[in-house]
């Protein structure tokens, strides 16, 4: 039986993942925010469904009755089931009319989703602590001795951004599945939690490292351009006769753009949007991104490096949805401007 694994983007988020991780193999995992976010991931989990009987598990994160009510519904069309498991009290009305719905105040989601998966599979002495560091910072359970050490690995997550998780969202969780591994060497250790947080660039750093070493920002960079390199047909647009890739939040656009363009010379320019509404172009000489950003958003600059500002540009909760903006943005205007051109020529 396969498991969709849908669960909060922070520690105790992923954390829960980490466990389903050590007790499943044929599973599948995304995460979301509170609120719409949780809908739209649903719907991604329906559509990548097969006619394999599944469970869809849901972990730190709490829903409202017209979710419980749809994903129910939802699912018995794909012969599956749905099982909840959290510790938010908001969800409170939840878990008294939906028997699949497993509330509990008392322990963070992580414990609930190890309590219950080792009761039936067996406890793990290693995963036991992992579960009871999470639980600690995350219930705020200052007393503890692992307390300490869950305020470094609630820091880890937070700031582990090195790969974008809307455009790379399964390496960015395999990247934090790794970060979180590595904590485990130091939980045992007399003042862990400072030798943990000592650890933590070097452990990035090993995630990144292919050939030889570097800063940490270059081998960034390397890794993100890799990817971008071998899935660069997800990540196409075209205007007019120039092929071009759009991400989105990469960060280091200069870098990361011009060493993409170089390696990559059958495109022409590369587009960042980001979530503040803004445009980075840049180009290698293949196409004048001024004139580009100046006909798309009446931005500008220079031939290989413009900027502007999509005010109409609405954040989205996948990169398809960012991908359509942008790609309607672009054959609204050029549209428009063919036509008025056809305009002028018969007058």
């Amino acid at each position: 039986m396969k498991i969709y694994h849908l669960s909060h983007t922070d520690l105790d988020g992923y954390g829960a993942q980490f466990v389903t991780k050590f007790y499943f193999s044929d599973i599948k995992f995304y995460n979301s925010n509170y609120g719409k976010e949780i809908d739209v991931k649903f719907d991604q989990i329906l559509n990548e469904m097969d006619d394999e009987k599944s469970i869809v598990l849901i972990t730190d994160l709490n829903l409202t009755l017209t979710q419980c009510a749809k994903f129910e519904e939802a699912l018995k069309d794909k012969n599956s089931k749905i099982m909840l498991l959290d510790h938010h009290q908001t969800g409170l009305e939840c878990a008294k009319k939906y028997p699949w719905y497993l509330l509990d105040n008392e322990r963070c989601a992580t414990k609930i989703t190890y309590d219950f998966f080792s009761s039936i599979y067996g406890k793990d002495e290693k995963l036991d602590k992992f579960v009871r560091v999470v639980n600690s910072v995350d219930i705020w359970l200052k007393d503890e001795p692992e307390f300490e050490l869950g305020k470094v690995c609630l820091g880890l997550v937070s700031m582990a951004k090195e790969i974008n998780n809307i455009m790379f969202g399964d390496t960015s969780r395999d990247y934090i599945f790794y970060l979180l591994d590595k904590t485990q060497k130091y939980f045992n250790e007399k003042d862990g939690h400072i030798a943990l947080d000592e650890a933590l660039h070097i452990f990035k750093k090993s995630y990144f490292i292919k050939e030889k070493n570097d800063t940490l920002n270059n081998l960034i960079s390397t890794f993100v351009v890799d990817m971008l390199s071998q899935n660069k047909e997800k990540f196409m647009i075209q205007y007019r006769d120039k092929t071009g890739i759009l991400t989105y939040n990469i960060g280091n656009t200069s870098i990361i753009g011009n060493e993409f363009l170089v390696r990559n010379p059958d495109i022409d320019f590369f587009l960042d949007m980001t979530s503040r509404k803004t445009m980075s172009f840049r180009a290698n000489n293949s196409a004048d991104v001024s004139l580009i950003a100046k006909e798309l958003v009446g931005g500008g600059g220079h031939v290989n490096a413009s900027g502007g500002f999509y005010p109409a540009f609405k954040d989205g909760h996948t990169y398809e949805i960012i991908k359509k903006q942008i790609v309607d943005l672009i054959e609204k205007k050029t549209k428009a401007e063919e036509a008025s051109k056809e305009q002028m020529a018969q007058e």
